[in-house]
């Protein structure tokens, strides 16, 4: 006797959204803090200045992607607050003509007029607020805006990018510290970019190649603005 076995599909695309953030975030933390140490210990900075700037660079900017997302997130909420209310609304108000409303975007995916129509019944019947949030407005508990949830994962994000230049500025000779950072953050940042590609279900090269790249001008600048301040 065979036995059905459930049949679970993975998708690179359902990865996006908490891949594309967490990269974003610790590409961020890399290139920002590293540049900025590059640039103070260019200007022939004090070993203790450098680890200040560096510290410093790692919590402001931490704070400041948490801060960011909060405010953004948390408006993003609000409006779906705002949509979910305005929903109910037109449920007490109007139910036949949200009925045809539901219909309409299930005959637009490729049902007859019938079977729309009854299809939108049934799942009005069992939740009709649930079934015009998630085919309607694009809502769910999977995607719903949770404003602290995404602070603290932006802060994270970017804190383990930061903490890498961060431990370099400490571990390398003064002297040579902004060739150790430089090199440290370029290394974290090809590495970055090849995993988030290959979580995304891209070939790691292009990406690679291509936060390397800003990587290496970004140093160089802010390396040559040290240069021309230093005392």
């Amino acid at each position: 006797m065979s036995r059905l076995r459930s049949h679970t599909e993975r998708h690179a695309v359902e990865k996006l959204g908490w891949l594309r953030a967490a990269v974003l975030g610790a590409n961020d933390g890399t290139l920002s803090t590293g540049s900025l140490i590059v640039g103070v210990a260019s200007s022939h900075a004090s070993g203790g200045s450098i680890l200040i700037a560096g510290l410093s660079a790692l919590v402001a900017g931490a704070l400041s992607m948490a801060a960011g997302e909060y405010v953004s997130v948390s408006s993003q909420a609000d409006s779906e607050r705002a949509d979910i209310a305005r929903e109910k609304q037109e449920l007490a108000s109007d139910w036949d003509s949200e009925i045809d409303e539901l219909a309409g975007i299930y005959c637009k995916r490729g049902l007859d007029d019938a079977l729309a129509r009854t299809v939108a019944t049934e799942l009005m019947k069992h939740d009709a607020l649930g079934a015009h949030a998630r085919d309607e407005l694009g809502l769910s508990d999977a995607t719903a805006a949770r404003p602290l949830q995404a602070a603290f994962a932006s802060a994270a994000a970017f804190s383990s990018g930061a903490v890498m230049p961060v431990l370099a500025a400490v571990l390398t000779p003064e002297p040579y510290v902004s060739w150790g950072v430089s090199l440290v953050s370029i290394v974290v940042l090809a590495v970055l970019g090849a995993v988030g590609a290959v979580a995304g279900g891209a070939s790691p090269v292009r990406p690679t190649l291509r936060v390397t790249f800003w990587g290496i001008i970004a140093m160089l600048v802010t390396g040559g603005i040290g240069r021309l301040f230093g005392v």
